[in-house]
């Protein structure tokens, strides 16, 4: 993973997560406590409710990125950038400062005045832009965007929004946002939580990443709470984006977002990281989706990625002929293990055991051991549509395998005899809704 250096401050996996504290010169910004217009008043927010309380950052946004807003020119967003520069040199406390926009222009004449850093919601759909940022040597924020300056956001599938962070390249010192929020009418919370759900995949490009989930109506809406109270889903969240590989938390609530993203962090697994001749990282890869990621950045086969990852399964309620199958064939097949007591010695014993493997072994055991009884076929199918498909029912959060499980084709025909019995059994016990 690169780590990159923001004027003089490490962003990256060898550094510890970085608070973004909000700062709006726009008064359509739909977070009123943010929102200022005197440069004075402004200063005083910053300096006491963001860097006192711990922001690393300070993103200042022109306007507001709300969709019933007309997006500002250039020369609309540098008559407001006066502003900006003005609150910025009037604070005390230190602090990264962020200027929020789109347009080459503005970057230029906010970096030429002291500011240290962009954030790009438009995915450098001003080519330019870029340019500028490697210019000046700084860091740039890259939100996943189609290459338009009028529809920043406006990208709803999660491999669309993978390969939107590509377009146009990068920078040295580039950040990349996966652009979670409701940024077009056609992006849904089903979406936002998908892109959260596989926020790991988004490391794949090797590079820092920044999340702006505070209070956000895909948490929210989890626990049925209006803005005002949707703190608590927030720093949830933050605490799993830390732990999922986010370095950077974009946030009006600077302290206690702080608390949330230093808990993640202190969570998250240590991983191998040495330098020298030849490097040796570890990568967190939980997935073969993942896997995937990181083997398309080097140009590799990912073919191979159907290697990564072990899941583990537990089946209980083995007949002594379905356990011995089992058993035979997992001795058969490379790359699982299996861990149970003894074949029952009684045709009225059940069994229980542990099957371990790659995801590629235990296709390959699914395969083997088929045919054997009807309840084990069931058992082995449920075992193959884990591993092919997504882990978690996207309305309910429960995780179903340790690989994932397609919970919209299972809702759609949720009777169909394509579907094992454990599925059927998950949807009608476990989740109403699925």
């Amino acid at each position: 993973m690169r780590n990159i250096d923001a004027a003089g401050m490490g962003i990256g996996d060898d550094h510890p997560p970085r608070i973004m504290g909000v700062l709006n010169i726009s008064q359509e910004s739909p977070y009123d406590p943010s929102v200022f217009a005197d440069p004075g008043e402004a200063a005083q927010y910053v300096d006491q409710q963001l860097i006192d309380e711990g922001a690393d950052i300070v993103d200042v946004g022109l306007e507001s990125a709300n969709k019933k807003f007309d997006v500002l020119s250039p020369d609309q967003e540098l008559q407001r950038l006066n502003t900006a520069i003005e609150t910025m040199e009037s604070t005390s406390g230190d602090a990264v400062w962020s200027i929020e926009t789109r347009y080459h222009e503005v970057a230029e004449k906010a970096l030429s005045r002291g500011y240290q850093m962009v954030n790009d919601i438009c995915g450098f759909a001003d080519p330019d832009l870029p340019r500028v940022c490697e210019e000046h040597d700084v860091a740039v924020g890259k939100m996943a965007s189609p290459p338009d300056l009028e529809r920043p956001g406006a990208i709803a599938d999660v491999d669309d929004i993978y390969d939107a962070l590509s377009r146009n390249g990068f920078t040295e010192k580039t950040i990349l946002d996966p652009a979670f929020g409701g940024w077009s009418e056609d992006k849904t919370v089903e979406d936002d939580r998908e892109t959260f759900h596989r926020l790991r995949e988004f490391r794949g490009y090797g590079r820092p990443l920044l999340v702006s989930i505070n209070r956000k109506n895909f948490l929210r809406s989890v626990a049925g709470r209006d803005t005002e109270g949707a703190l608590p889903v927030s720093l949830a969240a933050t605490a799993m984006a830390v732990e999922r590989g986010a370095h950077v938390i974009r946030t009006h609530d600077v302290s206690e977002t702080r608390d949330a993203a230093l808990i993640g962090a202190e969570f998250s697994r240590d991983r191998t990281s040495v330098a020298g001749d030849i490097d040796v990282e570890e990568l967190a890869v939980t997935s073969p989706a993942e896997a995937r990621r990181h083997l398309d950045r080097l140009g590799a086969d990912t073919e191979v990625a159907s290697a990564a990852g072990v899941g583990v399964f537990e089946l209980n309620g083995l007949a002594p002929a379905e356990h011995g199958t089992l058993r035979a064939s997992v001795n058969s097949t490379q790359g699982t293990v299996m861990g149970s007591p003894a074949t029952p010695s009684s045709d009225t014993q059940s069994a229980a055991g542990l099957v371990i493997g790659t995801p590629e072994a235990l296709r390959q055991l699914v395969t083997d051991a088929a045919g054997s009884s009807e309840a084990l076929d069931d058992a082995l199918g449920s075992i193959e549509t884990a591993i092919e498909w997504k882990p978690w029912c996207r309305n309910c959060g429960i995780q179903l395998f340790l690989w994932p499980v397609d919970e919209n084709r299972f809702r759609a025909s949720p009777e169909s005899d394509k579907w094992p019995t454990s599925l059927r059994a998950l949807r009608e016990n476990l989740c109403p809704i699925m």
